[in-house]
This record gives C-alpha cells, sequence and structure tokens, in this order.
C-alpha cells in the first residue's frame, strides 16, 4: 500500500499535466489557424478591405485597429492594397494601415443600420452577417474591383484567446500595435473655446442611468465648469445601443451635437478631443482613444466587472505607444464627496 501511494501523486500529476498541455496545444492550434486564414487573405493579391466594422466604439479604438497595424507589420500588407470600411469619419484612425476609406453612413440609412445589426444575437461581429457581406459588395461596386475581405470575426476569433483568460497579456501584445493617432480637421476650430476640457458621459453596463448617478455627472458637470470650459460630446443621435447622458449648455458648457451628423460624428469627437485640456468621459468608446491623441483621460466608471481585461489592455497600451496618462475613476469612491457638495448646495 505504502508503494501504491509513493507513485499515486506522480502518477495524478503527470495526467493533470497531460490534461494541461492538450489543452494548450489546442489554443495554440487556434490562434494557428486564424493567422493561417489571414495569411491566405493577404497572399490573394486582391485589394483587402478590412472591415466592415458595425460593433462597439470602444472594441474598434482599443483592439480593431491595434490589431490591423499588426496585421500589416506580420504579413507584410502594403497600406495601398487597404480599404477600410467604418462609420462615423474614422479615416483617421486608419492612417498609415489603409490607403482608402469608405464612410458606411454614405450608402446605409442610420434606421436601417441600428434595424438590421440588431438582428445579430450579440453585437460582437462573431461570423460575417448578410448584412456585412451587403456592405461588402457596395464597397466592391465603389471601388470597382473584387475584393478579399479580412473580417472582424477573425479578431474575435483569436483574443477570445486572451478574454477568456486562456492567454496572458503577452499574447495580446504579440498580436497588437498601439500607437499615436492622428486627429482629422473637420469643422473650424475657431467654434471652440480657447481652453476647454472634453466630456462625453453615456450609459453603459459600467455606468447604468440612474437617476443617483445623473446627480452625481450633473454634479461633476458644474464643478468643472465653475473651473473652465466644458465641450459636451453629445451627439443627440442613437446610434447603438449606448445613449448619451444630457446636460443642457449652459454658460461655459458647450455641446457638440449641432456640428455632428451620422458620417462624421466619432471624427468631429476626434478632433475636439485631440484640442482639449482634458478629458473626462465613460470608460469604453472614445476614452480608449484620448490618450492616443496625446490628452490626459479620466474614464469613469461604478461597476467594473464590465471592463473585464479592458482596464489592464490599456494602461499597457499607453505605457507602449508613450501615450497621455490614462486613470480609472470609480465614481463610488466620489460619493461622500457628491453628497456633502449636495447638502452644502442646499443650505440656504
Amino acid at each position: 500500500m505504502s508503494l501504491l501511494r509513493r507513485f499515486r501523486r506522480p502518477l495524478r500529476d503527470a495526467l493533470r499535466h497531460r490534461g494541461e498541455l492538450r489543452e494548450q496545444l489546442q489554443w495554440s492550434r487556434d490562434a494557428w489557424a486564424v493567422e493561417r486564414e489571414i495569411d491566405d487573405i493577404v497572399d490573394r493579391g486582391q485589394t483587402v478591405v478590412v472591415g466592415p466594422w458595425l460593433s462597439e466604439v470602444g472594441f474598434e479604438t482599443l483592439y480593431w485597429v491595434p490589431f490591423l497595424r499588426w496585421v500589416k507589420a506580420a504579413f507584410r500588407l502594403d497600406p495601398s492594397r487597404v480599404v477600410a470600411v467604418s462609420r462615423g469619419g474614422v479615416a483617421s484612425w486608419y492612417e498609415g494601415i489603409a490607403g482608402r476609406y469608405v464612410e458606411i453612413w454614405d450608402h446605409v440609412d442610420p434606421v436601417e443600420f441600428a434595424r438590421r445589426t440588431q438582428e445579430r444575437a450579440t453585437t460582437k461581429q462573431l461570423e460575417m452577417s448578410s448584412f456585412d457581406r451587403e456592405i461588402v459588395a457596395t464597397v466592391e461596386r465603389v471601388i470597382g474591383e473584387r475584393v478579399a475581405v479580412l473580417h472582424p470575426s477573425l479578431m474575435y476569433r483569436l483574443f477570445s484567446l486572451f478574454w477568456s483568460g486562456q492567454r496572458a497579456q503577452s499574447f495580446l501584445d504579440a498580436h497588437t500595435r498601439f500607437e499615436p493617432v492622428v486627429p482629422p480637421s473637420i469643422i473650424d476650430a475657431r467654434r471652440l473655446p480657447r481652453e476647454y476640457v472634453a466630456m462625453k458621459f453615456y450609459a453603459a453596463r459600467s455606468l447604468p442611468d440612474t437617476p443617483d448617478l445623473r446627480r452625481t455627472l450633473t454634479w461633476f458637470v458644474e464643478s468643472l465648469a465653475a473651473r473652465t470650459n466644458v465641450v459636451l460630446l453629445d451627439t443627440g443621435l442613437v446610434l447603438d445601443e449606448h445613449s448619451d447622458y444630457s446636460f443642457g449648455p449652459s454658460g461655459r458648457v458647450v455641446s457638440a451635437k449641432t456640428w455632428m451628423t451620422p458620417a462624421n460624428n466619432l471624427g468631429v469627437q476626434t478632433q475636439i478631443i485631440a484640442g482639449a485640456q482634458a478629458f473626462i468621459g465613460t470608460c469604453g468608446s472614445v476614452a480608449w482613444l484620448a490618450p492616443m491623441l496625446g490628452v490626459n483621460t479620466s474614464a469613469v466608471y461604478v461597476d467594473p466587472k464590465w471592463l473585464h481585461a479592458h482596464l489592464g489592455v490599456m494602461l499597457r497600451a499607453c505605457h507602449k505607444a508613450g501615450a497621455a496618462r490614462f486613470a480609472a475613476v470609480d465614481l463610488r469612491a466620489m460619493d461622500p464627496l457628491t453628497a456633502a457638495a449636495g447638502a452644502i448646495s442646499r443650505e440656504p
């Protein structure tokens, strides 16, 4: 019996390690399969459409664009062969990646876009939908040639290994390239205050729309406006599942919504953020972009579990790109401050 006990543990350990090695091998095979598909797309010699990007803005800025920079470097993809397809006037985000850019809103009605994207069971582009194919067909008509498609589903398949915890941060590092972003010039900069803070709060799972949060954010805006100009990046548009918090413009608070259309809203926001002294907003979306524009950023939330590994990715991205400072702010830590401020404001 003692002899059996002596060999039981090494045998059990060996069996467990063998299972772990099998898992590791399968994860590596999954990554290699994606890389082979990318290699096949690039090797066809055709014009390559990267997109169409129909998912969240935050995933586009934090993952998709850096992923495409890696594809360009790893597979020696000439930007002159590449057409980026997205929405909101974000051609500048793809500078150095794509030689051409096609704006989805030039060819798809926003109401129809919202209806078709809602038909997917998830906002993530985990596979190429019929709507994606229709947009690609439109792009082929616009540029006058057949194309190969490097679809976002390839990125989702590859990075799911990281998001699920099967791969470490180093895996994501190896498949992304974070770099500063050059802003566009869409609106006349003279419309903006000489100095200002850009601000964008929208409802999200990490920052839900509740009366208490509205009061907190209103206090936040008013307190900041007492010291400097505030430019609100509320679009007045309903283009996805996230709706902007609305704060009425007054005094030193300026709304940028009158300068935005579906075709330019993200480009206008990029320009405004780039000219700001700082950016403050919901953690996600353009908050991931602002440091890459050289603007110090405070990204707020109340429920961090929805942010998954994204905060760690962003902090590392800022370091790797030499970007501006990024700070994540839990508004729950400000409750005593906002309560005290409210009490003071109610005093006679």
